[in-house]
């Protein structure tokens, strides 16, 4: 298999509907992402194995960046058409994936961090498999 590079996230639709959220690439098809996500305060570390997108809305959520973490199956051409970014992180790697956000790889895990007091949008991070789909949106502590 070839190897795989970063590839910068463009703009792209956002629509919040019963039962999950919606995304919509450039190239016109949609994904929908089963929830509703399960709100996180502080960091969260995906289930090992998982396939894990980051979708970070504006304020109003019609809009907004994902980028899939450590995505070894799409070709870059592929990305760059929906309008999807990718980050390849090494192990025991950490990088900033958009301002106040953060992801690093633990072990077969991803963590990902979101500093709300910088972040205005909504974060929502999705980790999925064959076997099973999982929601998260990291939310501000309530102290």
């Amino acid at each position: 298999m070839s190897a795989r590079n970063d590839v910068a996230p463009s703009t792209i639709g956002v629509d919040f509907v019963d039962g999950g959220v919606v995304v919509e690439y450039h190239d016109g098809r949609e994904v929908f992402y089963h929830g509703p996500p399960e709100p996180v305060e502080g960091p969260l570390t995906t289930p090992p194995g998982k396939e894990v997108h980051v979708l970070v809305t504006d304020p109003d959520g019609v809009e907004g960046v994902m980028t899939y973490v450590n995505d070894r199956n799409t070709h870059d051409d592929i990305l760059e058409t929906t309008g999807v970014g990718r980050v390849m992180l090494d192990r025991d790697d950490e990088t900033e994936l958009f301002p106040g956000i953060t992801v690093a790889t633990e072990a077969y895990s991803i963590r990902v961090d979101a500093d709300r007091s910088v972040v205005d949008g909504r974060v929502f991070v999705f980790a999925e498999d064959e076997m099973s789909e999982h929601a998260y949106e990291l939310v501000e502590g309530t102290d």
